[in-house]
């Protein structure tokens, strides 16, 4: 027994005397008195005995009162005599405290608390428009105590009357247990709308609680009103103002209904109190605690200083000023740790049997609040939660009577759960069943055992109990550390589980395993973030995380979503193959309902007839009874062949089939049997795709600036059409905006730029119309400028343009501000100073010989000559190498058609034009310029019939649009027609046909340019 020199009388719970005497038990006498505990509660006794009792040399007949339950062993003061124990200078700390309360007895004056700090702002939203009602009626009855109540309030400068307010919220009377009244508002009508939210969180509960270490003596301070201690702006007063039937009064105080205000409050007391030791603040109560009497006097003593300074009142007969034992939340809190309230623990033994769902949930409820301290509840209250299913029907059996009478018994045992201590070992023990997950957070104490901080399980969703029980393991110490993170993150802890799978996909000590699950892989890098270290334990000796995932508390399907793989068996649109036919076919499948019942219910040692799903178990789990891998549906043989039908629905390639299959499907060798399937596929065979392309050519290596240009149009683009002209050799740029792309409006701008930098000897560019007119082309003729025009469809091969034109457009995209002039001259600029990577030097420093005032001091030496040579061995390599294709003259071959018909059509090979061109002549006779990515090789039984070039010249049918000039370094002159292009007429005269526009006269120094 304890002695308890604040207790007049001896206890002994019923639950020891039935220990002490299970047979025959002494007299029981009746009590002709009520007792109570300190809180003034009624201890409900059931009489009282007298025992012989045996002291050091003293003997005697004491008296002890039976209290119902398992309460603490008393041994009160009426022993002590009789025994002759004494109590020695246990008023000493009384006296101080007396002399504290004395000292600081403005705290407790009975008028209401101001605070001398600044006033509280209301954050209100300025653009909410305000909103005002009219006054409620009250009942008659209430009248006279509202009428008292505001002038109580007027009084003390809380309320000020106020006409013609912005705002006005109608009052909701409140009675108190004293049948006063308290005033508060509806301001959920009103200003709560408009308010801003405060950022200050509101502690836990448990978070609170978990930092009573080293807690033995305590005292609490109950702060009278404490919100309207708090006074506020008078912005904030107005947007306050109250409407009754005496008419409008603005509040000068922080009122009550305010939905910021309990955060505004916390955050007041917690800085108010910063730095004193021992103080836990929660709203108006303020808990102090200590290991001894003289620092709980300190304690006490700092914050009626604190609480003096501020002008903070504090209601005295609500105040408990030193005790061994304190009610704080709902909890009752002494040296030995945390205990259930004597109150809640009554009104638990006293409910009533529920009648419905709702008053079973209530009941529930009320039991969860002190869920962490009942470590077999969920075991216990298994038949009421299957009440609660969704689909359940209310029939109240003896099996849920016997749960109900037995669960109202947890809160009576002496379960104490130990405050958390950063300075003691943490440790987490987690553990699976099929239906739940378990986990308790305990401290390793210094006597060697491990003492619970808290207890916590859950069910498992639907879909959760159909994974492994290597995945279950995993869930539950994901969910046991995301449950405790508070306790958990940034201390250093061991994370006790059963399961020896875990400890090589867990440990931090080893590399992550190279094939996981997605989910166990998201899992892993999650507990990376914590310090731990995993051990294994059998599961006989986990018994307190096994009981709680035997049953585990109830939880909503909400409360962890449906994992990804569900895609497959959920969301195809009519598919041929369904899940449901999968989940059968699976089951009767004789290697696959081997393996489901096998990842249900665990592994054997070993599973040579299934060796690859052996090695795949950690990674196997089950939905709906189909097998899963990672997030892919095995499939049962006898399906196979019908998804490989599905799959390749649309003709996929081998590759991009593979690509599919792998998001949703699996089974052994099934990239053997989709390349099967592939080659198999006739309408895949008959349209096969191109030859692998080959290597994008090296254009010709330019030694001098304005050597060869490269020419493309852009758009339209935000309505613009542009004109590029590229340097090869200095990657000058040049960029004119034009109205629309006709050779004559090309020619134009061509002739400005040719103006400034001169006549290039050649020009590269694709096959587009303006290109190859008539008109154009003798414009190039007369300037003796050579024009390269690449293959057609094939644009890579102008690539230099092609890539300018890319360049441009991101460019234009970045500068937004200003006209157009504006955004090129300012692109333009930047890339005439920019060094190119090609050539290591701006493009200004090459084609001008000087460097522009704005330009990078980044100086390279000239690598022109390096890449030439590089390119030349580059191409040498490769055609030794067997890299490049390569045809000879009178090769029979296909030839890609552009046109409608055949995708090929048969050619023969006439010349070679180029490094990677060729010209080839159909069995119609026409002439054809082609890239060597359009050919492929064409075998023939007979010999294909010779074609000279000479021949081939009086039968050749140009194709303007595939023209492509020999690869002789010999310039056109302009007398010479385009080699291989068919003259077309000559445009008809258009000057007529232009607005009329001012006469221009050429400058002299322009007479030695052909225009």
């Amino acid at each position: 027994m304890e002695l308890d020199s604040g207790s007049d009388y001896s206890i002994i719970s019923s639950d020891e005397l039935d220990r002490l005497w299970p047979n025959k038990k002494p007299k029981i006498f009746p009590l002709t008195f009520q007792l109570c505990d300190y809180q003034k509660s009624p201890i409900r006794i059931r009489g009282q005995i007298y025992v012989n009792v045996r002291y050091a040399n003293l003997k005697g007949k004491l008296r002890l009162l039976i209290a119902e339950g398992s309460r603490a062993n008393l041994l009160g003061m009426e022993c002590f005599e009789q025994l002759g124990i004494n109590i020695v200078g246990v008023y000493r700390t009384e006296i101080d405290i007396e002399f504290v309360l004395e000292e600081f007895k403005d705290v407790f004056s009975e008028d209401l608390g101001s605070y001398k700090g600044p006033a509280i702002s209301l954050s209100i939203d300025p653009k909410f428009p305000p909103i005002s009602f009219k006054a409620r009626n009250i009942p008659l009855a209430m009248r006279k105590k509202v009428d008292i109540a505001i002038d109580k309030l007027l009084d003390q400068d809380v309320l000020e009357p106020i006409s013609n307010p912005k705002w006005s919220t109608p009052i909701v009377p409140i009675i108190k247990q004293s049948g006063e009244i308290r005033l508060c508002a509806d301001y959920k009508v009103t200003i709560n709308k408009a308010m801003k939210n405060h950022p200050f969180p509101i502690p836990s509960v448990n978070h609170i609680l978990a930092n009573l270490v080293d807690g033995k003596f305590f005292a609490k301070i109950d702060l009278a009103q404490a919100y309207l201690q708090l006074k506020v702006d008078d912005a904030s007063a107005e947007a306050q103002t109250i409407v009754t039937h005496r008419g409008a009064f603005k509040v000068n105080r922080l009122q009550f209904g305010v939905n910021v205000a309990p955060g505004l409050f916390q955050n007041f007391i917690e800085d108010l109190l910063k730095g004193i030791p021992g103080v836990l603040p929660y709203f108006d109560d303020v808990l102090i605690f200590a290991a001894t009497e003289e620092q709980l006097c300190n304690h006490l003593r700092l914050v009626l200083e604190r609480l003096s300074e501020s002008g903070i009142r504090a209601n005295k007969s609500k105040c408990i000023f030193k005790t061994k034992a304190v009610e704080f939340l709902g909890f009752v809190i002494d040296a030995s740790g945390n205990h259930p309230s004597d109150s809640k623990v009554r009104a638990i033994h006293e409910a009533p049997r529920p009648k419905n769902k709702t008053e079973l949930q209530a009941f529930l409820g009320l039991l969860n609040f002190y869920r962490s301290f009942l470590k077999d509840k969920a075991t216990i209250a298994e038949p009421l939660h299957r009440l609660l299913e969704k689909n359940a029907e209310w029939k109240w059996t003896s099996a849920h009577e016997k749960a109900f009478a037995a669960v109202k018994e947890l809160l009576s045992s002496d379960s104490v759960l130990v405050p958390f201590n950063e300075k003691l070992p943490l440790i987490l023990t987690c553990d699976a069943s099929p239906y739940g997950v378990g986990y308790v957070l305990s401290h390793l104490m210094p006597d060697g055992r491990e003492a619970a901080i808290a207890y916590a399980s859950r069910t498992l969703t639907s879909t959760e109990r159909n994974y492994s029980q290597l995945d279950k393991e995993a869930l539950s110490i994901i969910a046991g550390v995301k449950k405790f993170h508070y306790f958990l993150y940034g201390h250093t802890f061991t994370l006790v589980t059963d399961h020896q799978p875990l400890l090589g996909l867990f440990n931090k000590m080893k590399l992550t395993p190279d094939i996981l699950s997605p989910r166990m892989l998201r899992w892993s890098q999650m507990l990376n973030a914590y310090d731990f270290t995993i051990i294994h334990r059998p599961g006989k000796k986990i018994q307190n995380a096994d009981a709680l995932s035997r049953l585990p508390l109830q939880t909503t399907e909400t409360d962890i979503p449906s994992p990804p793989e569900v895609l497959f068996l959920e969301e195809l649109h009519n598919p041929p193959v369904k899940a449901g036919e999968i989940s059968q076919a699976t089951l009767r499948d004789p290697v696959l309902s081997r393996v489901l019942n096998w990842v249900l219910k665990g592994w054997p040692e070993s599973a040579k007839e299934c060796r690859i799903f052996y090695l795949k178990r950690h990674e196997l789990s089950v939905h709906k009874n189909c097998l899963l891998w990672e997030n892919r549906v095995v499939i049962p043989e006898v399906l196979r062949g019908r998804v490989l039908n599905q799959l390749h629905i649309s003709h996929p390639g081998i590759e991009k089939m593979k690509s599919l299959a792998r998001c949703y499907v699996w089974w052994p060798k099934i990239e053997e049997d989709i390349e099967n399937h592939v080659g198999l596929c006739e309408p895949c065979q008959q349209t096969r795709h191109a030859p692998p392309r080959a290597l994008v050519h090296p254009w010709e290596v330019t030694t001098k600036p304005w050597s060869r240009v490269h020419i493309d149009f852009a758009g339209p683009f935000q309505g613009q059409m542009f004109f590029l002209l590229v340097d090869s050799f200095s990657k000058w740029l040049e960029v004119k905006r034009l109205s629309s792309a006709t050779s004559s409006a090309t020619m134009k701008v061509m002739r400005e730029i040719f103006a400034t930098h001169g006549i290039p000897d050649s020009m590269a560019s694709d096959n587009g119309s303006q290109y190859t007119s008539e008109e154009f082309q003798n414009f190039l003729s007369k300037n003796g400028i050579r024009h390269i025009l690449v293959a057609p469809y094939h644009p890579s091969s102008n690539g230099q343009a092609e890539r300018v034109v890319q360049t441009t457009k991101d460019a234009l995209k970045r500068i937004i501000s200003g006209d157009w002039n504006r955004r090129l001259t300012s692109f333009l600029l930047t890339q005439h100073i920019t060094p190119s990577a090609a050539t290591g030097f701006s493009p200004a420093e090459l084609l001008m010989k000087r460097r522009l005032r704005t330009v990078p001091d980044l100086l390279h030496p000239d690598l022109v000559e390096d890449r030439k040579r590089k390119n030349e061995e580059l191409l040498d390599q490769r055609l030794s190498k067997g890299q490049l294709r390569s045809f000879s003259p009178n090769d029979a071959v296909y030839i890609k058609n552009h046109s409608s018909g055949p995708t090929w059509i048969p050619g023969t090979v006439i010349e070679k034009t180029g490094p990677l061109s060729y010209k080839n002549v159909t069995p119609v006779g026409r002439s054809v310029h082609c890239h060597i990515d359009q050919m492929r090789n064409r075998k023939t039984p007979l010999a294909s019939p010779q074609f000279s070039p000479e021949t081939q010249e009086n039968s050749t049918t140009p194709v303007s649009s595939s023209a492509i000039p020999s690869s002789s370094n010999t310039p056109i002159q302009p007398s010479d027609p385009p080699a291989e292009i068919e003259t077309p007429k000559k445009a008809p005269d258009e000057s007529h046909q232009s607005r009329s526009r001012r006469t221009r006269i050429r400058p002299s120094y322009l007479k030695d340019y052909v225009m």
